[in-house]
């Protein structure tokens, strides 16, 4: 439907030929001759309308001012009148004036923006782990970009460029259980772009590092179930590419040889432990003639598959089969008889690896340790207690 540019009635439009291409049209209540393109005619009038974000060229002519007297008054500068600066800063609240922050930010040649990729968010470690580090970054005037490779290295690769195409100040970084070749991190070397790794590091890498103990935290978790009087122990851990699968793995070693146990190499499942595959191994374990007493899992979802296996097999936990996780998620309190697990200090991870990026950001020459180390908690519940039933306990592992 046409409507009349000058009197806005539909109802008296007749077409009047073409002028230049575009059709031409009469109103007879107005006498007005008017045209539109076909391409105008096409679209609907609020696509028609194009969008306008309010500049500082626009609060400059508005005052009859110069654009630099705009920009100066804005940013605070001491040589601007009060009285034109309080008129600048109305007439831009007046227009819904926001700053061009990328503009501004290239000009500085800082976004003032931390980039994190994180593997996955199925678990809750890594969402707690975000929290932490957007508390401490957006307290120091900071953005948080957060990506997640979903546990695929070629994923991590687009992340990484991502990431260097926006411009960000640091990276902090989680890798996945595919990675196995770190040419892509080191383009940030080169660029002078601070990195940060965390929980799943790599050594090849010379970049600050911020874990937990997890030698010796499976150490204990594995300890815990021997001396509650569990014999044949099997291990479900990750892949062996991952530094924190071969810590752990290390850690079940080293408590099964102190306390003279056997190792049964066929006990020991090394892989990437998606939920199917947690379920495919933990059946293989439990279907063994000679099953295992025991099983230590490198996460709480592998644990708390072992335990929905053994119940739909009739296998009494912890009477016949005690089961140790690590991470502790939070349905781990409440899956029956409750999970005993290796508690991390997901905030804290968060919290000292945004710190390191900023002072990193801040100073290219301060001096950050190799690695920090964070310390772990044994949480013990109903799913390892054979000897001593009872509330949660906690064993601190320094």
């Amino acid at each position: 439907m046409i409507k009349c540019v000058k009197c806005e009635q539909v109802d008296s439009i007749m077409k009047a030929g073409y002028v230049r291409g575009k059709q031409r049209y009469l109103c007879k209540t107005c006498n007005y001759y008017f045209t539109h393109s076909e391409k105008d005619l096409s679209l609907p009038s609020a696509v028609k309308r194009k969008r306008h974000q309010t500049t500082i060229i626009d609060i400059a002519k508005s005052l009859g001012v110069s654009n630099s007297t705009v920009s100066r008054a804005l940013h605070g500068h001491a040589d601007i009148n009060p009285e034109t600066r309080q008129a600048v800063l109305d007439k831009a609240l007046q227009l819904d004036y926001q700053p061009n922050q990328l503009a501004y930010n290239l000009v500085k040649s800082k976004t003032n923006t931390i980039g994190m990729i994180v593997p996955e968010f199925h678990n809750p470690f890594f969402p707690n782990v975000i929290i932490g580090a957007h508390e401490v970054l957006t307290k120091a005037g900071y953005n948080l970009t957060i990506m997640q490779s979903n546990e695929s290295y070629q994923v991590e690769i687009s992340n990484t460029k991502a990431m260097l195409a926006n411009r960000i100040d640091g990276l902090l970084i989680s890798l996945t259980q595919e990675t196995n070749n770190f040419e892509h991190l080191g383009v940030f070397e080169k660029r002078g772009i601070p990195l940060v790794l965390f929980n799943r590091v790599c050594e090849q890498i010379n970049v600050p590092k911020v874990v937990v103990n997890d030698f010796e935290a499976s150490f204990l978790a594995v300890e815990h179930l021997i001396m509650n009087g569990y014999e044949r122990i099997a291990h479900l851990g990750g892949p062996l590419n991952l530094l924190v699968s071969q810590e752990r793995l290390r850690g079940y070693r080293a408590a099964m040889e102190k306390h003279g146990k056997i190792i049964e190499d066929h006990m020991i499942i090394q892989g990437m432990l998606t939920q199917q595959k947690a379920r495919i191994y933990g059946q293989y374990l439990l279907d063994l003639a000679n099953r295992p007493d025991a099983i230590f899992a490198v996460n709480d979802s592998a644990a708390i598959e072992i335990m929905l296996i053994a119940k739909e097999k009739g296998i009494s936990i912890p009477d016949e089969l005690g089961v140790v996780g690590f991470s502790d998620n939070p349905e781990s309190a409440y899956i029956g008889p409750g999970l005993t697990t290796i508690r991390q200090p997901t905030h804290e991870i968060g919290r000292t690896t945004a710190d390191w990026i900023l002072q990193l950001v801040d100073d290219e020459d301060v001096i950050l340790p190799d690695k920090k180390i964070l310390k772990t908690e044994l949480i013990v519940r109903g799913s390892s207690r054979r000897c001593v039933r009872g509330n949660t306990k906690k064993v601190r592992i320094q």
